[in-house]
């Protein structure tokens, strides 16, 4: 195991930032092992330094310092996806990790969270749902908002609403050049629509204004079947498929299937068990509330397939956030993605094929993308739309480097199997490995890109997950 060593210019960077309230660690300190641990403890982080700031003037002055030092900044909250920044060498990084930026804050009046950039969505969907209000989250509730809303971010309420990034009302920004300004579409718009998709290229965002939804409750919930029912995981698959395909845009749904260890802390429902699993949630066609005869009438299919539990209902709009049950704290995960142009038959044969006995996958899924998740958002960023049909995605827990080689073989397996009907894109919040990041985004918006990261920053301070080029780079004109 390799060990990280001090950065010459490490003890200059701390003594620039004695004057401020961010907590720095330095490798070979007792704290450093600790900051620098990502939410995926199957990464390790070693950066030239690790700092926690707590106000947004510690975070300019850690750019500032950080130049002054010959050292580069990654801005990282939780770390859920922190695979492709560590793989990019973290020798000459400070690794800004934002956590202490914690506040939420509603608005009801104007329907905005505001909140830092640590912010982590639970907090967030509680104090919405305290005012009937409710917001685009992700199926984890201890991901961080910013990483989150700046990738994109999709889950129960996508194919009606569309991503989470084309309803982020404003951002403040600490950039490349220690400055903070705050981003809109009334200031500095290019900088606006760049974060909304371009990740942390661009700044460091402290604080996001998030719109809200007038949505106090959801008809939402999981349908489980038993995987190892002969033929019943294949007729679930087809069933949801060809369903998912004309399914009107107010519901958004995804199924996994999960091969379950046995686990103590599980519930003997799942504990050891191979499953499929649906959920989602049906909208009203204006994107409230909606009924729970129309909610009723568009889930009939499903239904009808006979699950052993069904817990679809009318229920509080903040109780969703758990739904997906992923898993809440640091946990390792090893995965790999794709989006799928389509879903026929001999691509679900392909599918069950390759997560079926022998697999060591956790969970292989599909999320049901369509909707206005596939027309570009009038107002939005950088990235507003994904084109596609579902996104695929397989996952396992790294327990060993035995069970590690094993998952990895089993998720790249999945993602060739599935090859002949990708796109050649990727949601990049998906992406837990190094992928060209221009696959992530339509070609004009990729140059636009490269010109903004030209534009705040020529110096390549910034370190983001899915690196976003400058125009010239190493003497020639970039990919």
């Amino acid at each position: 195991m390799s060990v990280a060593t001090t950065h010459p210019s490490a003890a200059l960077l701390r003594s620039l930032l004695a004057g401020t309230t961010a907590d720095v660690h330095l490798p070979g300190e007792p704290g450093y092992a600790v900051a620098a641990m990502p939410w995926n403890v199957a990464v390790t982080q070693r950066p030239a330094a690790v700092v926690e700031p707590r106000t947004t003037a510690d975070v300019a002055e850690t750019v500032v310092a950080a130049r002054r030092a010959g050292l580069r900044v990654a801005p990282q909250s939780t770390g859920h996806n922190a695979g492709p920044l560590a793989r990019q060498g973290l020798d000459d990084v400070v690794l800004l990790r934002t956590g202490h930026l914690d506040h939420v804050e509603i608005d009801p009046e104007r329907r905005v969270a505001r909140v830092g950039g640590g912010a982590l969505w639970a907090p967030v969907v509680e104090a919405a749902a305290a005012h009937g209000l409710a917001v685009l989250h992700g199926s984890s509730p201890d991901v961080a908002v910013a990483g989150y809303t700046l990738g994109g971010g999709m889950f129960l309420y996508a194919r009606k609403h569309g991503l989470a990034a084309s309803h982020l009302v404003s951002a403040e920004v600490v950039l490349a050049d220690g400055s903070v300004v705050r981003a809109s579409a009334d200031e500095h718009p290019e900088l606006f629509w760049a974060l909304r998709g371009g990740g942390g290229n661009f700044g460091v965002v402290t604080e996001l204004e998030i719109g809200l939804l007038d949505l106090p409750d959801v008809y939402a919930g999981m349908l489980l079947f038993d995987a190892t029912v002969p033929g019943l995981a294949d007729r679930v698959v087809r069933t949801w498929a060809a369903w998912a395909a004309d399914a009107p845009d107010e519901v958004t749904t995804s199924l996994r299937l999960l091969n379950l260890p046995p686990l103590p802390e599980l519930p003997p429902f799942l504990r050891g068990r191979s499953l499929v699993a649906i959920d989602g949630a049906v909208l009203g066609t204006d994107g409230g509330p909606g009924t729970d005869e129309d909610a009723e009438r568009i889930l009939a299919p499903l239904r009808a397939l006979g699950a052993e539990m069904d817990t679809f209902a009318r229920v509080p709009a903040a109780s969703v956030v758990r739904l997906h049950m992923d898993p809440e704290g640091p946990t390792p995960g090893l995965g790999r993605s794709a989006v799928l142009g389509e879903l026929p038959d001999d691509a679900i044969d392909a599918f069950l094929a390759s997560v079926g006995p022998g697999s060591a996958l956790l969970a292989a899924e599909l999320r049901q993308l369509g909707g206005a998740l596939s027309r570009p958002h009038p107002a939005g960023g950088a990235v507003s739309s994904v084109e596609g049909a579902f996104l695929l995605f397989g996952v396992g827990i790294p327990a060993s480097p035995e069970i590690a080689a094993a998952v990895e073989a089993s998720a790249v397996g999945l993602v060739r199997a599935m090859e002949p009907w990708t796109t050649g894109g990727h949601y990049l919040n998906f992406a837990e490995q190094v992928v060209e990041t221009r696959t992530g985004h339509r070609a004009e918006a990729w140059e636009q890109l490269k010109g903004l990261r030209s534009a705040f920053d020529p110096d390549d301070v910034l370190v983001a997950n899915h690196r976003v080029p400058r125009l010239f780079e190493d003497g020639r004109v970039t990919d």
